[in-house]
């Protein structure tokens, strides 16, 4: 038995993406993202709508910085995609988190969350199905309590959450329940 739901957009899991620009001010801007993701090997994809803050902005620096939250900034997180910098200018002071200026691009970095990719826009592309923001990864910053011992990030340690686009709703990762490239090799050998 199956059920028809017609035309939503039912892909889980969703990432939880959040992006950093600066405003005109130079006060930081966070907003919460989910999709979007890595389209090439030095490039992201962010699929957003164009009337948000963050859109202006990162026209305006041509930079912005993508951040993978952990379930310890899960209520933060949330708020930066509910709250909109358009009407709310205090909106990351509020969250009580913090950043730092990258070394790299013209976007913060904010400190808490546990890798951040450094990006330069590449192109902002408006098209029949929205606007698609192509960024350049210029480099990955990774806070050492998620690197293995060979100093590799550990994706486990990241504590990352999904978005839930069916019953809004988040859900952590963390499980690793195999190997990529090997779990499946068996079926090779038929």
């Amino acid at each position: 038995m199956t059920k028809n739901f017609g035309v939503k957009p039912y892909l889980f899991p969703m990432p939880t993406y959040m992006i950093g620009t600066y405003n005109d001010d130079d006060t930081v801007d966070v907003m919460m993202m989910a999709w979007g993701g890595i389209c090439a090997t030095d490039m992201v994809a962010l699929n957003l709508e164009a009337e948000h803050k963050t859109v202006a902005n990162i026209e305006t620096r041509k930079a912005f910085t993508l951040a993978v939250p952990g379930t310890d900034t899960l209520k933060e997180s949330d708020f930066f995609g509910i709250a909109t910098s358009n009407k709310m200018a205090d909106k990351f002071e509020r969250s009580g988190l913090h950043a730092v200026k990258s070394e790299k691009v013209d976007a913060p970095v904010i400190t808490e969350y546990p890798i951040t990719l450094e990006c330069e826009v590449v192109e902002m592309q408006s098209q029949p199905y929205g606007l698609r923001v192509l960024g350049r990864i210029i480099n990955v910053i990774a806070d050492e309590k998620i690197l293995d011992e060979a100093g590799k990030i550990d994706a486990g340690k990241i504590q990352a959450f999904a978005f839930d686009q069916m019953q809004n709703g988040y859900y952590a990762i963390g499980e690793k329940v195999g190997q990529a490239w090997h779990s499946g090799a068996d079926f090779m050998k038929k």
